[in-house]
């Protein structure tokens, strides 16, 4: 396993010390090493839902790598007493995995849209030259479904899984590591919109001045609906508030 970063615990929820390209460094040697491992782009949502959702927050503390997505999170650990290098977003360092790994990564693509995935491959197979070991939308639900959709990157010999499939992304991911396979996971969010063209990557910019988010509700006005869920993460770091177990 490759060499863990400097561990510390944001209200009860691990998170590494660990910048970009020491993150991309990590995973492809977890890749090279033929293992499962789950890795967590933590951010002030993923918490709050695991403050409600006893699953989801045993997905998030079996992290084999987790790293600070939100600049809540770099925020919040300061305020507590954790200096972070920085952000890792999970679209950065799923770029940044994929361009260091280049032919010789083999990547499967699970989530959103039906043809996005296909469509994401293709961009990172073209830009960064990776072998696309599959793809697959992220519409499943069922138990079944899920049975298969694992089976499915088990059988492709993925060394990475880029899953983007929203809320409870790392939970599927953390229930089903048993079929898997040998690969490491990532829950990378909207990540493959991105490649497919379907959505708009920030500025570089606004991700040096912690103003990603706010530019992101300009251009998308129903992420407003988000506010609840980043007040309630306010209030659980004003109060040092520890999530139980």
């Amino acid at each position: 396993m490759p060499p863990a970063p400097p561990r510390s615990h944001l209200l009860g929820v691990p998170v590494d010390a660990v910048d970009l390209p020491e993150a991309a460094a990590w995973v492809l040697a977890a890749a090279r090493e033929g293992a499962f491992r789950l890795v967590v782009t933590l951010n002030p949502e993923i918490v709050v839902g695991a403050s409600r959702d006893p699953a989801l927050l045993r997905a998030l503390r079996a992290a084999d790598l987790s790293v600070a997505d939100g600049v809540g999170i770099t925020v919040a650990a300061r305020l507590r007493g954790t200096r972070l290098p920085g952000r890792v977003p999970g679209v950065e360092l799923a770029f940044a995995a994929l361009e260091a790994g280049g032919g010789g990564l083999s990547v499967f693509f699970l989530g959103g849209r039906p043809g996005v995935a296909e469509r994401a491959a293709e961009t990172a197979a073209a830009r960064y030259g990776c072998t696309v070991a599959g793809t697959r939308h992220g519409y499943f639900r069922r138990p079944d479904e899920e049975a298969d959709v694992a089976a499915e990157v088990a059988a492709s010999g993925a060394q990475l899984l880029l899953a983007g499939l929203g809320p409870g992304q790392e939970r599927f991911l953390f229930e089903r590591r048993g079929a898997l396979g040998p690969v490491v996971a990532i829950g990378v969010g909207g990540t493959l919109d991105v490649l497919a063209g379907t959505a708009r990557r920030m500025p570089a910019w606004s991700s040096r001045l912690g103003v990603e988010w706010l530019l992101r509700v300009g251009l998308d006005p129903s992420r407003w609906r988000r506010i609840p869920n980043l007040l309630r993460f306010t209030w659980m770091v004003a109060a040092g508030r520890e999530l139980p177990g």
